[in-house]
């Protein structure tokens, strides 16, 4: 069987001071939820590594991701979280460079209140030590922003970076015209790659799965099986799907699409991207 690396989940725990998400409205996800949670759905489907990916904008929160990785070897990787904009950043990003678990860092452009903020507010050694040290850039983003981070890669071509959950589309009110244009300018650009994750949370409750199919299609076809990297986004999923559903369907259109680079988007493209060690 192959590897399968789960290429995107989170890990919360309600009582540290800088969890902020999710919040008592949120009732299904306002609890603790920690990788023996993770890993009791994950493992019965055959998954045997993850990346572990920040869900605070808080440096406590990669601290605390980093230290579950201590703790647990099938976690492979983690993504943090930096302020990209401080003064203290290029130090930063070189001190959490430092540990051997950290494969990126994710500033949640989405939250922000300026569509160009990466452009106009990161500093720009910042997201160059990221590139010298071999961290991905991992793009939290609204199908609005796909142009702002279409220009980040052409103004840092060395720069690795991951397109989260495909971008967001819109699959609720199937748009897919704009979205699937300015996924295919980032797509030309060989420093980026693609998430494939967080699609079932952009449904509306009462669509069929078979709604994502088109816009799975689209990502594999744009991005090529090479770039294509699955992601369960554990536990956000849980609001709109089950874990063993979404990698169902996704292994289903992948096996229409590209059976030969299966290996690669369920795990291999993974390890080559956020540069985890070989399996052993």
């Amino acid at each position: 069987m192959n590897e399968i690396i789960d290429a995107h989940h989170h890990c919360w725990q309600l009582s540290r001071p800088e969890c902020r998400w999710p919040t008592p409205a949120l009732e299904p996800l306002y609890r603790d939820l920690g990788p023996a949670d993770f890993w009791a759905e994950a493992s019965s489907c055959g998954v045997s590594g993850s990346i572990l990916v920040q869900s605070q904008p808080h440096l406590d929160d990669t601290q605390y991701l980093l230290t579950l990785a201590e703790r647990d070897p099938r976690i492979l990787g983690v993504v943090g979280w930096v302020d990209l904009s401080a003064s203290n950043a290029v130090q930063t990003v070189h001190e959490l460079a430092d540990h051997p678990r950290l494969c990126g860092i994710r500033p949640m452009l989405q939250d922000l209140g300026e569509d160009d903020w990466i452009l106009r507010r990161a500093r720009p050694d910042a997201l160059a030590a990221l590139a010298e040290r071999k961290l991905v850039f991992d793009a939290l983003v609204t199908p609005r922003q796909l142009p702002v981070i279409h220009a980040l890669a052409r103004h840092h071509p060395t720069l690795s970076i991951v397109l989260d959950h495909g971008g967001k589309p819109n699959i609720a009110q199937g748009e897919m015209e704009q979205w699937t244009q300015h996924l295919a300018a980032l797509a030309s650009k060989p420093n980026v790659a693609c998430k494939l994750s967080g699609l079932a949370t952009e449904m509306m409750p009462a669509q069929p799965a078979e709604a994502m199919n088109d816009y799975i299609d689209r990502i594999l076809t744009l991005f090529g099986p090479k770039r294509v990297l699955w992601g369960s986004d554990w536990p956000v999923l849980t609001l709109n799907s089950h874990y063993a559903d979404w990698l169902a369907r996704a292994r289903e259109r992948v096996r229409l699409r590209c059976p030969e680079q299966e290996a690669a988007v369920f795990g291999g493209n993974a390890r080559v991207v956020y540069g985890l060690a070989p399996k052993s």
